[in-house]
């Protein structure tokens, strides 16, 4: 699939693109924005009873006396978490979820908890929400059971598309199902109620469910496990503080009242759930859950008498426990950004999608969803144990960073703000120890070891993302370039990219050309003619080293650098193009493996000069190529030790006139660059990329440059490039120099260099 094509079908899936400038549309009104981060907290309600009642079940029927003072508790931890929360809000206006609280009040190394630990909650909200959605699909649909993971998954693809589309056409989406739900449920709540008025209560069809006792008696230790189960009613609470940002201005008095009437909604529905199932008796354990259903589908079918309002009632109740996953489809890759942008996750996860979100985090976050519900096949009850410990950790170390910074700040009032902070900040730590205690040997463990180990990783990449920001710092003295260069080139066929490769050589002046063949099966006949064609043109043929043709090419160039240690050496590849299609490229490797292999290779240059196949239209291939000279364009992202390197080479060019050219796809980036441009170097262009694409708008600035200059000039795209030792490291940074060359690999008359600086490791290491 070609450029053209690809950009076509994804804007047929995700809509045309959005400029940069049109992102304050995107930007929530409270009405988008309380469907969009509220509906992972509101659609809680729908099973935190349940499974506070799926513990109590362990003691008997009896032990169900207790839900009632277990919701109450759950209610006023809910309550006290919202008011410290509000106070976040408008102390950090542009955003105070926990990392960044964190990280301003307690270090680098809480907030790095405090991250993990949401990633992991985001993580296991899509899955526990997803799953949840089709447990209540299944309550209605039995018949649906066998197939609980393939619709989870599908479900999972579908909400990842829709906020592929962008936050604003997200949250239209969602926003009905997300206000059918809440009425649907007070209706549900009232008509209920009002059944119990003359003190006779409809009892559920389950009330005559004999539970027997697993447990001799009703211990503290089972009600404070009901009541960390209880706790996933608190879930999502803190995504309008992390969120803050979304909503239009004035952004922290949106979302502070927002948040309160999320808070206000989701405690009197939690409340009133917990009440209708004493009082209609709903009975469930996890034996017994697909066949009578879930708790609230159990009140709807009793409140209705199974009529048509509760069939309304399990609709809205999963596609609200699906758009539940939607919250963390907005924070999660939200904060995967502003991880990136403090160096503690790839920085690939920075990038603005098409539609003005973080494309990467949303598909990442829809990937390790889906493995979680392969992994725990779709069941709730074994997910959920799971849940909750990420989200108190986040709780505990944002309102002990709150307390911390009304201290340190002393604002006006700051003495009740710190109260109300600690009492949330000692609440939640209490809570916290609790749901790890009880919840740890039945898979909270998993949890407890995977946020140190997220911890390990974000701090190893902090080190990797610092090590190369010093070694491409400009120094006070900065390393002296080669002052010549040296050109080998690899040949492998006769033809005209052959001939253009001897002519390009001479073109640029080089000091010295070798012609550089490693022996492959029948080529007798192509050693034989060469000197008939190239009489001036000595051919080293060499043995491949037991058979590995690669390693011996890359050994040989290795010895011509350091044998030459004051050059450069150009290796200039003659490349046919057969097809116009990109996988060409992967079906004819060769030349893509010795430009890869050949860019960990110090003070070796790599020019790809590319022929278009074409039909023999009779002409010599010995007369000279249509160019006389070239223009090359060196790729600038920012003034650092490669790109001084790159155009030291360029300069040294004979018959080249070269320009430098920045893409402007980020504004605090296109400052830093002109910030730090030094006029030595020439003049800076500065290409518009409203897209925020890279490779479309070179390709349209290279197509009209061509234009403009002619058919007898080349043009040469020279890309500097720093290369980190290693295999892994080289996932943590854009491939968009392996992105630019592979489209430019079939533009006629358009050469691409590669300009490699080789950086060492933590330990001084440059080898791969």
């Amino acid at each position: 699939m070609d450029l053209v094509r690809w950009a076509t079908f994804k804007k047929s899936v995700i809509g045309r693109p959005l400029a940069s400038e049109e992102l304050h549309e995107q930007l929530l009104p409270k009405t988008l924005a309380l469907p969009v981060f509220a509906s992972d907290p509101l659609s809680s309600v729908a099973y935190a009873t349940e499974e506070a009642m799926l513990v109590l079940a362990l003691a008997g029927a009896a032990a169900f006396v207790y839900i009632t003072p277990i919701s109450i508790a759950i209610a006023a931890l809910l309550l006290i978490v919202i008011i410290s929360y509000r106070q976040t809000i408008r102390a950090y206006p542009d955003g105070g979820g926990g990392f960044i609280v964190s990280l301003d009040n307690l270090g680098m190394g809480p907030a790095m908890v405090a991250g993990a630990a949401l990633l992991t909650d985001y993580t296991l909200t899509v899955s526990v929400s997803v799953s949840a959605g089709v447990a209540a699909l299944t309550s209605a649909f039995p018949g649906l059971l066998p197939w609980r993971v393939g619709i989870a998954v599908g479900l999972v693809i579908m909400l990842t598309l829709a906020n592929l589309r962008g936050v604003k056409e997200s949250s239209t989406l969602f926003a009905l199902p997300t206000y059918a739900f809440v009425a649907t449920v007070f209706v549900t709540l009232i008509t209920g109620l009002v059944q119990c008025f003359d003190g006779t209560c409809p009892q559920a069809a389950s009330s005559t469910l004999v539970v027997e006792p697993e447990l001799a008696t009703i211990s503290l230790f089972l009600i404070l496990r009901a009541f960390a189960s209880g706790s996933t009613a608190l879930t999502g609470v803190e995504a309008i503080a992390n969120g803050v940002q979304a909503f239009r201005e004035p952004k922290a008095h949106n979302a502070a009242y927002t948040l309160g009437i999320m808070g206000a909604i989701s405690i009197v529905m939690f409340l009133g759930i917990s009440t209708l199932a004493r009082l209609f008796n709903v009975r469930v354990t996890e034996d017994t859950l697909d066949e009578f259903g879930t708790v609230l589908s159990q009140i709807g079918r009793t409140a209705f008498n199974g009529g048509a309002g509760f069939w309304i009632l399990q609709v809205v109740t999963v596609g609200i426990l699906i758009l539940a996953a939607n919250t963390a489809y907005q924070d999660f890759p939200r904060l995967s950004a502003i991880l990136a942008r403090h160096k503690l996750m790839p920085r690939q996860f920075r990038n603005l999608g098409d539609r003005l979100v973080f494309s990467n985090g949303i598909i990442a976050l829809a990937v390790i969803a889906s493995l979680l519900i392969i992994a725990f096949e779709a069941e709730v009850t074994r997910l959920i144990q799971l849940y909750v410990v990420g989200v108190f950790i986040d709780f505990t170390l944002s309102q002990f960073g709150m307390v911390r910074r009304w201290i340190r700040l002393k604002p006006p009032n700051w003495r009740r703000y710190a109260a109300i902070s600690g009492l949330g900040a000692l609440t939640t730590a209490v809570v916290l120890v609790v749901i790890a205690s009880v919840k740890f040997a039945r898979g909270a463990w998993i949890v407890l070891i995977a946020i140190p180990l997220i911890v390990a990783l974000m701090s190893s990449t902090r080190r990797h993302y610092l090590n190369v920001a010093a070694q491409l710092r400009l120094a006070p003295t900065t390393p002296v370039s080669p002052t010549r260069n040296r050109v080998v080139v690899l040949v492998s066929h006769l033809g005209e990219a052959t001939f253009r490769a001897f002519k390009y050589a001479d073109m640029i002046g080089a000091d010295a050309v070798r012609a550089l063949h490693v022996k492959e099966e029948r080529d007798e006949e192509f050693v034989e003619t060469w000197p008939h064609l190239f009489p001036e043109r000595p051919l080293t043929v060499v043995e491949p080293d037991k058979g590995r043709t690669y390693r011996t090419m890359r050994k040989i160039i290795r010895q011509e650098h350091e044998g030459n240690p004051d050059s450069f050496v150009t290796v200039v590849i003659p490349e046919l193009v057969r097809s116009r299609r990109l996988w060409s490229v992967f079906i004819h490797p060769h030349g893509l493996m010795i430009k890869l292999l050949l860019l960990f290779e110090r003070g070796v240059v790599v020019t790809d000069l590319t022929q278009q196949r074409r039909p023999r239209l009779g002409r010599d291939p010995s007369l000279p190529p249509p160019f006389v000279r070239q223009d090359a364009v060196v790729l600038i992202s920012d003034v650092t030790q490669p790109t001084r390197n790159a155009l030291a080479y360029t300069s040294l060019l004979a018959n080249t006139r070269y320009r430098a050219v920045h893409l402007d796809i980020e504004s605090e980036q296109l400052t830093r660059v002109l910030r730090n441009w030094d006029l030595d170097l020439g003049d800076l262009e500065v290409v518009e990329s409203p897209y925020r694409g890279i490779v479309r708008p070179i390709l349209r600035y290279i197509r009209r440059l061509k234009r403009d200059l002619g058919p007898d000039v080349l043009v040469n795209v020279v890309i500097p490039e720093f290369i980190v030792p290693g295999w892994v490291p080289q996932f943590l940074h854009n491939q968009t120099s392996f992105a630019i060359k592979a489209t430019l690999l079939f533009e006629p008359g358009v050469a691409v260099t590669s300009v490699p600086w080789h950086l060492v490791g933590p330990n001084g290491n440059d080898d791969l």
